[in-house]
């Protein structure tokens, strides 16, 4: 992040540490197969931007709980992030060889280990939310069903389907926010639940304010990629740029052009801001991650 978000850098820097420690924790350098082991941790630990955990800290910032409250299902969402980055980058889907700058995880070890890596840092993401951390039974309950939904047919994995079959076609744009909202929305949005039941208080109108809050960022965040793809070089972002154009895919750029892809995306973080307005400065953390999200270059 950068200083022109403090209240922001203030969060991210007692909040990264606290989740790099939990993966770490929850990603043992050895197992019974110490390969698969090497090739989680580094699809996990690689860096990253850490939106998802952020938001979720944020909102259980927020709810006026402590954050260690949060971790588990940061650690959780993080997860079930680095799993999708590592199949999306296969040579059946994406096919790409760079990933955070550095060899994408089938690169690094083989196509069949980064397959095996992927499935077991999902299934890890579960396992936490179902048994770690001190969660009511039904809290536990809602963060699995709702990460489950976020992730699966009706989320992130349809998402991904939807814009596999859309390569090389012209897509109207109600098409493609809605396959962004699956693929990328849900689990941005999910973060945000997730972090208002690790709470465990109860304030129904804090959670929809939540939710219009991620619905808003997380297509501002999709639109802001899609810029950057076409605006920024390899190096500047970490990994391939021009890849929708190679893959023959519509963009909100190609389809609205650039300027007013970022007035869009400028409507929608004022949008996600007035969704968390009557929360005062509590809210100045997840206000700014808004603003973050459309100024970034990478």
């Amino acid at each position: 992040m950068t200083s022109n978000f403090p209240a922001l850098d203030s969060l991210r820097s007692t909040c990264i540490s606290r989740l790099e420690t939990s993966l770490d924790r929850w990603l043992p350098a050895n197992s019974a197969a110490n390969r698969l082991s090497q090739a989680m941790r580094y699809a996990a630990l690689g860096g990253g931007k850490r939106i998802r955990p952020l938001l979720v800290y944020g909102a259980t910032d927020l709810a006026g709980a402590p954050l260690v409250r949060a971790d588990i299902p940061a650690s959780a969402v993080e997860l079930i992030h680095a799993y999708s980055l590592v199949h999306d980058d296969l040579p059946a889907m994406d096919d790409d060889d760079l990933r955070r700058g550095q060899p994408t995880c089938h690169k690094a070890f083989d196509e069949a280990t980064a397959i095996l890596a992927g499935d077991t840092l999902h299934t890890r993401a579960f396992e936490l939310l179902a048994s770690e951390g001190q969660y009511r039974a039904d809290t536990r309950i809602a963060m699995i069903r709702q990460l489950s939904r976020a992730s699966g047919v009706d989320g992130m994995a349809a998402g991904q389907m939807q814009d596999m079959q859309a390569q090389g076609q012209q897509q109207t744009v109600a098409a493609l926010e809605e396959m962004h909202y699956l693929k990328t929305g849900r689990l941005i949005t999910v973060s945000l639940q997730l972090g208002y039941f690790a709470a465990e208080i109860d304030e129904p109108g804090l959670l929809e304010d939540l939710t219009l809050f991620g619905d808003a960022i997380g297509l501002a965040f999709q639109i802001q990629d899609d810029i950057l793809d076409v605006t920024m070089d390899t190096e500047q972002l970490g990994k391939p740029s021009g890849s929708d154009e190679k893959l023959s895919k519509s963009t909100f750029p190609s389809l609205l052009g650039l300027d007013a892809s970022r007035e869009r995306a400028q409507k929608l973080c004022a949008q996600a801001q007035q969704a968390l307005s009557g929360y005062g400065s509590r809210a100045e953390p997840l206000q700014q991650l808004a603003q973050y999200i459309i100024a970034r270059n990478h």
